[in-house]
């Protein structure tokens, strides 16, 4: 029995204004999804957050592209056609599996929303049903304080992307009328507006039901400050009689994050296509079709509280995630997905796995701690690719945060001028080489962070190492040593060079020594804090 797919509508963007059934299904569901830009934050998440709840899976809709150009074969609308076709096959996998699939989406799912193209998509196939939301317009109208309609009146909802002769044809015939997705059409509009005679009868809504919203004349607002969540609203003209605002007057709003824009709400007010809800159902390819490709992914030194929005984005659209044991465990478990986890000493047999995946149309995302291109999987994928039998396989590699960034900023700004990065690790270089790297950085006096200072097998390297440094910098030089920074064992410490002891530091830690110019400063309640100035004598 499949699941059933759920398109639930949150309204214009305060929480209070979400239905009890959509407060109720989105508590039940057990797979949450949502659309979002790449930068990964998603304003229907946030309005829909109150609600939620542990344990349920997560999926991220992330627009592919916003309203820049695209070398998609398609164009624009065939990279989008592309894009509805692989989210709409990612909750195909969920509803298949028997897990009802709430689809937030701001406003009313099928007013201009993102939802319709995961509707059309999916609806034939799977049990399907709609829950409205209070559009913007009729929040806009609440936060006017003035009637829409009266009587025999009629009410134009028109986009602001039409050409301005056709806004003019229509807002010239208008009794009432809304006139959405401004920002950058804002100019266009508002001559709109002038040219039909109505432009003193026009008000603007922003942000309607948010705490910062604001409303006032539409003839005095300044177009450099528009927002996408906003309107142009022309209200009964039994109104006309009423007194207009002035540009001081601020809606009574509830203060949520939230959009005034149904129009591609969801994806859109997060910087989405400006054009997503037009783009056309088109056809793409799906899951395990010929588009794979391998993306190496840092997730950060300790997991989702250390990952970018990127990196969120783009474990959540994978099919499969491969990498080392420990890495996996700090994503989150998805059962769409496949995992492939492996010992830590095979690199380049993880590598190999991926790109075969990924060549058979799979998405692969590489799961690597920290910064993927630091000591990590991002250089071991790229040298296996250069076989000719991966040429044709896209890579892409994600940034994360660093360890020596994460250790780095517990205590200060160490690494605030001049530094190096060098591994104590002789797996895969030989010792000789690291000693003389090491002793060519001491004399450079550069800060240098330290990774893989110690593990069980290799135990007297630290050692030799704090020799070679002592014989370039003074013996008070401060060392800052972290371990499992962000995770349940944080440590930090601050020692002398002279006093740094190698059998108090394992492969967990990472270790920072100071320049000449680093300096420790005892604060009153005994912290420390150590930063290297920018300046240089």
């Amino acid at each position: 029995m499949t699941g059933t797919l759920y398109g639930v509508g949150l309204g214009p963007g305060d929480p209070d204004l979400v239905t009890v059934k959509a407060a109720r299904l989105i508590a039940a569901a057990d797979v949450i999804a949502y659309h979002s830009a790449r930068h990964g934050r998603s304003i229907a998440r946030g309005v829909a957050a109150p609600y939620l709840r542990a344990g349920q899976i997560e999926e991220p809709l992330v627009y592919p592209l916003t309203v820049e150009t695209t070398d998609h074969p398609g164009g624009y609308a065939g990279a989008m056609a592309e894009f509805y076709e692989h989210a709409a096959a990612r909750l195909a996998a969920h509803l298949d599996a028997g897990r009802d699939v709430v689809v937030l989406a701001e406003g009313d799912p099928l007013f201009y929303g993102s939802y319709m193209h995961m509707h059309k998509r999916l609806c034939d196939r799977y049990p399907t049903e709609v829950v409205p939301g209070v559009t913007s317009v009729s929040a806009a109208a609440a936060v006017l304080g003035k009637p829409l309609v009266e009587g025999e009146e009629v009410l134009s909802v028109l986009p602001g992307t039409l050409p301005e002769e056709v806004l003019t044809e229509h807002l010239t015939r208008a009794d009432s009328a809304a006139v959405l997705k401004l920002g950058r059409t804002f100019t266009k509009v508002r001559a709109a507006f002038e040219a039909a005679g109505k432009l003193e009868r026009a008000l603007y809504v922003e942000r309607a039901t948010w705490g910062e919203g604001r409303s006032l004349p539409l003839s005095e607002v300044d177009p450099e400050s528009v927002p996408y969540f906003s309107l142009a609203m022309l209200t009964s003209p039994s109104n006309d009689g009423l007194t207009t605002l002035s540009s001081t007057t601020a809606p009574a709003a509830a203060g949520a994050p939230g959009s005034v824009s149904d129009a591609v709400a969801d994806a859109v007010s997060d910087s989405a296509p400006a054009s997503a809800s037009e783009s056309g159902s088109g056809s793409g390819p799906a899951l395990g079709s010929g588009s794979g490709e391998v993306v190496v992914v840092g997730t950060g030194p300790a997991g989702r509280p250390w990952m970018t929005p990127e990196a969120v984005a783009a474990l959540a659209e994978a099919d499969d995630l491969v990498g080392y044991k420990t890495y996996l465990d700090r994503v989150p478990v998805n059962p769409r997905q496949r995992r492939h986890a492996s010992d830590n000493q095979v690199e380049a047999e993880r590598a190999e796995f991926a790109l075969d995946l990924a060549r058979r149309g799979r998405r692969v995302a590489v799961v690597s701690s920290g910064d993927p291109g630091v000591f990590a999987m991002a250089a071991a994928v790229l040298e296996v690719a250069e076989d000719p039998q991966w040429t044709d396989v896209p890579v892409r590699v994600l940034p994360g945060l660093t360890a020596a960034q994460a250790v780095a900023s517990r205590v200060g700004a160490p690494l605030g001028h001049d530094f190096c990065v060098l591994s104590l690790s002789d797996r895969l270089k030989p010792w000789d080489v690291i000693t003389a790297r090491l002793a060519a950085v001491a004399a450079a006096d550069l800060v240098i962070a330290l990774y893989n200072p110690a593990s069980k097998s290799r135990t007297w390297q630290l050692g030799e190492a704090r020799g070679i440094l002592l014989g370039h910098r003074a013996p008070d030089t401060p060392v800052v040593i972290g371990r499992d920074v962000g995770g349940p064992e944080e440590s930090i410490r601050v020692v002398r060079l002279a006093d740094l002891d190698p059998t108090t530091v394992d492969m967990r830690c990472l270790v920072l020594v100071g320049s000449s110019r680093t300096r420790v400063v005892t604060k009153p309640d005994g912290g420390q804090v150590v930063y290297t100035p920018r300046h240089y004598p």
